[in-house]
């Protein structure tokens, strides 16, 4: 692993080669990503961020999703049969799939059963001798159930493993494709705990992916090699390089100037603009994601239904959707995006100040309430500006005679403090990381997602975490798109998120770039894109 980067990006980095410690790649895409990794394993990230950087460059799981699609395919298992009662899963692992190499760390072996054995059971098993490394929090995978949906993993052979669930799960296929559950190395963790450098593991990591990572700089960039050893077969382009670049308008303009030819989304207001653009072209994505405004309960008087109903509707969302959205966004009806089975369009807080007003004034708070509103520091699919957004928030919160201090940190810092629940009032939301409702409402709202982090609103409901495990076991598309409604019902009522806005998502990339496919979820893969000569 080189400790510091050899070519820094300027704009004389185009598109057709770099040179990286004196040796000229044909071929060198440069990604402008909006936020540094908060880390480079997936398994305690949460962050898109996080996951493009890690997840799709780095690492494979058990199934992906096929691109472009919602559909699971195979991946380093490259079958599987399900049990008759739908409880036993058995996977079948590819041969021949290698490792990657570092500075630190040369396999002796290529992936085998160990390596699941080891990915899953360090995260649903606090008595593994691995739970606690990188700090032991696996938001994902307690937010969405996974440690009291696994009653065992078997190691059936070096390629055979075998999962056995405590109930049939409609959810736990399309679950284990998730980029949280990418495959580690146990032989690396292995080494690397013997060594007393267990820290290498998330900076410097090695995966069965199609590049290898070779350097980073904060808030600078990542680069990344193509793995020739790739098993899918080695990447078209030689060297990838994730410039970090928070500011939309700075990508913006650095796609114009082809210092990268693809980049995380430009403010809305800039999309028009691009589409005119002869060497550009903008995808869309639609439909796939909510930006909330969310409630932290355990903190006072947020812990009042009616406090957290008058804040809500207080907020007037169409003159934010019309302001910070421009055009690329729509009210929200619901948590769960409009394309999802079960969404409604009616759990939204519609706005009324006059009601938010008697509401306050019931609650013993007409003219006192001071609360702290923090909001994330990066622009993302579903808040193209939060700063904003908390500005408009205030000022609406203002009218009904409430004080609100607008908080921000560092985006990482800002996933680990709101996960610590220091917050009020808080902006996120989140892209579907699978097309299915469980996937947003389990990560956002669902008990376990309180003691693992993802749930920042800290509200436990006891009549909708049994709908959550009801559509989980459920495997009628109609009785699912029940529980789901029946499940939002009970959202618009206590109120632990205000769902916002929809956005669709543009996603700017130079023609110069061919292959790029469009992830359903809004993520960056580069396995299979090529450049033009």
């Amino acid at each position: 692993m080189k400790s510091v980067l050899r070519a820094v990006l300027t704009s004389s980095l185009l598109a057709s080669s770099v040179l990286l410690g004196g040796q000229a790649y044909a071929k060198t895409l440069v990604y402008c990503s909006e936020a540094n990794p908060e880390t480079f394993n997936p398994a305690i990230g949460t962050a898109d961020s996080t996951m493009d950087a890690a997840a799709k460059t780095i690492f494979n799981r058990l199934v992906e999703f096929k691109p472009g699609t919602t559909e699971v395919g195979p991946a380093l298992a490259e079958s599987w049969e399900v049990s008759a009662e739908g409880k036993i899963y058995t996977f079948h692992l590819r041969h021949g799939v290698k490792f990657q190499s570092n500075d630190h760390f040369t396999p002796s072996r290529e992936f085998n059963a160990d390596d699941v054995l080891y990915t899953f059971n360090r995260q649903r098993d606090a008595s593994n001798p691995y739970h606690k490394l990188g700090g032991g929090a696996y938001e994902y995978f307690n937010a969405l159930g996974m440690g009291t949906l696994i009653d065992r993993i078997d190691k059936v052979d070096d390629y055979t493993v075998r999962f056995t669930l405590t109930a049939a799960n409609f959810t736990f296929l399309p679950g284990i494709a998730l980029d949280y559950l990418s495959i580690l190395s146990l032989e690396q963790t292995e080494k690397m705990v013997a060594a007393g450098t267990p820290e290498l593991i998330d900076s410097e990591p090695v995966g069965t992916g199609p590049f290898v990572l070779q350097a980073y700089v904060p808030d600078s960039q990542i680069r990344y090699a193509a793995n020739k050893d790739y098993w899918r077969g080695p990447p078209k382009i030689d060297t990838l390089v994730f410039a970090v670049t928070p500011e939309p308008t700075t990508r913006v303009e650095r796609l114009k100037a082809n210092e990268c030819q693809v980049a995380a989304p430009p403010p809305p207001s800039a999309v028009a603009d691009l589409r005119t653009d002869p060497d550009i072209t903008v995808l869309d994505l639609k439909g796939q994601n909510i930006g909330i405004l969310g409630f932290n309960v355990e903190h006072q008087p947020l812990g009042d239904v009616r406090v957290r109903m008058a804040l809500a509707k207080a907020v007037d969302r169409k003159a934010i959707v019309d302001a910070v959205y421009a055009g690329a966004g729509t009210v929200a009806g619901s948590v769960v995006p409009p394309a999802q089975i079960g969404a409604v369009t009616n759990a939204g807080i519609d706005y009324d100040p006059d009601g938010a007003k008697a509401l306050l004034k019931e609650a013993g708070h007409e003219s006192d309430l001071k609360i702290s509103l923090w909001a994330m520091p990066v622009s993302r699919p579903y808040n193209p500006n939060a700063k904003r957004m908390a500005e408009m928030i205030q000022a609406d919160w203002a009218k009904v005679g409430v004080k609100a201090e607008i908080v921000s940190f560092e985006w990482g810092e800002y996933l680990k403090r709101t996960a610590a629940g220091e917050q009020d009032a808080y902006l996120l939301g989140g892209s579907s990381d699978n097309g299915d409702p469980d996937n947003m409402l389990s990560y956002l709202l669902s008990c376990d997602g309180v003691k693992g982090g993802s749930n920042r609103s800290r509200w436990c409901d006891p009549a909708f975490e049994k709908l959550l495990q009801d559509g989980r076991v459920a495997a009628d598309p109609k009785q699912r798109a029940d529980i789901y409604a029946r499940a939002q019902a009970i959202l618009k009522v206590e109120v632990p998120v205000a769902p916002i806005a929809h956005s669709v998502v543009a996603i700017p990339i130079r023609k110069s770039v061919l292959n790029y496919v469009l992830d359903p979820f809004g993520r960056q893969n580069f396995a299979a894109v090529d450049m033009a000569e």
